[in-house]
């Protein structure tokens, strides 16, 4: 028996090997196919996956296998050395840099973009523009704004008036970053509000339901949902969340979107993020709704 399973593992092995599957976490040997595995924000994860199919016409030798889970998850997984690349939309904390660097990793970040936050409500709110006091004092701890009223608004469809504070998961950067921007490093969110998987989510949400307000990216945003401006403390004017107004910096919860890889990446990693920061790379994630690093002609 014992010869019999011996012999159904070598012809597994075998399988794999006629069909051209490397296995492992950026493993590929001589004739082998690559496989690049990338993981985390999902802010990140439809640019991630849509770069990951264009790639496969750049080196059809190499796939990168993309999946989400929020920017906690990738960078945990960058610290198992369970993946190649960690996308973020929040640079990593001290604490993340120090398991890391225990476990004989030594991150380096790649600045591959650039997104605006955006705050949406539902179509039928007559707000036009929203200060990041305002924005704290509803999703902040100890919030003061409870009621759409407290604000002086009526909404059709909102009958009871209360505000449905729409968010994200605490394994998300964009949760993280909405915090640290718009709540303060030191106060942490009020209770009861209804955190969703992913930046989609917040969206669908907020759009079926006239009494709410979320957050997520740019990227995300639809016509069947309103973005109001947003007052910035530098300039006082109230800007619209755009990719131009995400590069240039004016739009007040603007953020640099991320990649981490363990030391500095060789082989196909390299040539990957090399690929990912040249034009055809910026290009997909111009069409994607989010800013370059850098302006760009695209076709």
């Amino acid at each position: 028996m014992r010869n019999v399973r011996k012999l159904q593992w070598v012809v597994v092995v075998a399988a794999l090997a006629t069909i051209g599957i490397s296995i492992g976490c950026g493993g590929g040997g001589s004739g082998s196919r690559t496989v690049i595995q990338n993981k985390g924000s999902d802010t990140l994860v439809n640019v991630a996956q849509a770069w990951a199919e264009n790639y496969k016409d750049v080196n059809p030798s190499v796939a990168v296998a993309v999946t989400g889970g929020g920017s906690g998850t990738g960078i945990s997984s960058m610290i198992n050395g369970t993946v190649d690349i960690a996308n973020a939309s929040r640079k990593m904390k001290d604490s993340e840099l120090k398991m890391a660097r225990d476990n004989g990793h030594e991150p380096i970040e790649f600045v591959v973009g650039f997104d605006a936050l955006a705050v949406f409500v539902h179509p039928s709110n007559p707000v036009n523009e929203f200060t990041l006091e305002q924005l704290a004092d509803i999703y902040g701890e100890g919030a003061t704004t409870k009621k759409w009223s407290d604000m002086g608004i009526t909404i059709p469809g909102c009958s009871s008036g209360e505000i449905v504070r729409v968010s994200r998961q605490n394994n998300s950067g964009t949760y993280v970053y909405f915090k640290e921007t718009v709540l303060g490093k030191n106060r942490e969110y009020e209770l009861g509000s209804r955190d969703m998987h992913g930046s989609k989510d917040v969206v669908d949400l907020v759009q079926h339901t006239p009494c709410a307000i979320g957050y997520s990216g740019l990227a995300y945003a639809t016509h069947e949902v309103k973005m109001p401006c947003v007052v910035s403390p530098k300039s006082g004017e109230c800007v619209t969340p755009s990719s131009d107004t995400a590069i240039d910096g004016s739009y007040p919860i603007a953020r640099p979107l991320l990649m981490y890889t363990s030391g500095q990446p060789e082989g196909a990693v390299k040539d990957y993020m090399d690929w990912i920061l040249s034009d055809a790379g910026q290009c997909i994630i111009q069409e994607k709704g989010y800013a370059p690093v850098r302006p760009v002609t695209c076709n």
